[in-house]
């Protein structure tokens, strides 16, 4: 049996937009992975006491909190207990019509590269010696794919974290409150970026905490389609 490493530092990761390639109703026009950093994990036990505290004011709240589809009533709720806590957010953005076709020729293939960006820039400067890393991703895809970005995650890992042990679990969101973290901090960012919406109301609360925060194609001007 191995116990776990004193010096662990956690990241949650969770995506925002979808592997939708052309432009139609529903489709978004960013790919978003987000990850939020900690050192320790008692931003848990405030989400759950916040769940019940909303079930006994009988608010309108789902399975899980999930910030696309939460009322504004639970939003407002859940970024006021977030932000009682010390935790570091890292985007990486895609415009997707940029994304040229190699880059895209399956979902797995394209979640890593906005994926080995943020992992190299973003969370790699933060790993010092004697630190170990534990991993939690959003579950996302069928069987079969998760399979894909389980290994797509693990190449990112090997390349950038070589300098430090490392974990990876993949979990669906609602089984984790610091996914549901990640969530709420992804939708945030997305609002800002999305041409619909462009709202920065969210984005404003957690602007502080983002240490890194980067559009890949930003200078790119073809469009794909």
């Amino acid at each position: 049996m191995i116990n776990p490493p004193v010096k662990e530092k956690f990241a949650f990761a969770d995506e925002a937009g979808c592997f939708t390639f052309e432009r139609k109703q529903g489709a978004s026009e960013y790919f978003i992975i987000c990850t939020v950093t900690l050192t320790d994990l008692s931003i848990r036990q405030s989400i759950d006491e916040l769940r019940r505290r909303l079930v006994w004011e009988e608010a309108p709240i789902g399975d899980y909190f999930h910030a696309t589809t939460d009322k504004q009533v639970v939003r407002d709720a859940v970024f006021e207990t977030l932000l009682k806590h010390d935790f570091q957010v890292q985007a990486q953005i895609c415009e997707k019509a940029k994304a040229q076709p190699h880059t895209r020729k399956t979902k797995a293939r394209f979640y890593q590269y906005p994926l080995y960006y943020l992992f190299n820039h973003g969370l790699r400067p933060h790993l010092k010696k004697g630190d170990a890393l534990h991993v939690t991703a959003a579950a996302i895809g069928t069987k079969k794919e998760r399979i894909a970005f389980t290994n797509a995650l693990d190449d990112v890992l090997t390349q950038t974290a070589y300098n430090v042990p490392w974990v990876v679990d993949f979990r669906p969101s609602h089984c984790d409150p610091c996914l549901q973290l990640a969530d709420y901090c992804a939708w945030a960012i997305q609002r800002k970026f999305e041409t619909a919406r462009k709202d920065l109301r969210s984005y404003d609360l957690i602007k502080d905490r983002i240490t890194y925060e980067y559009e890949m194609w930003a200078h790119g001007t073809k469009l794909y389609y």
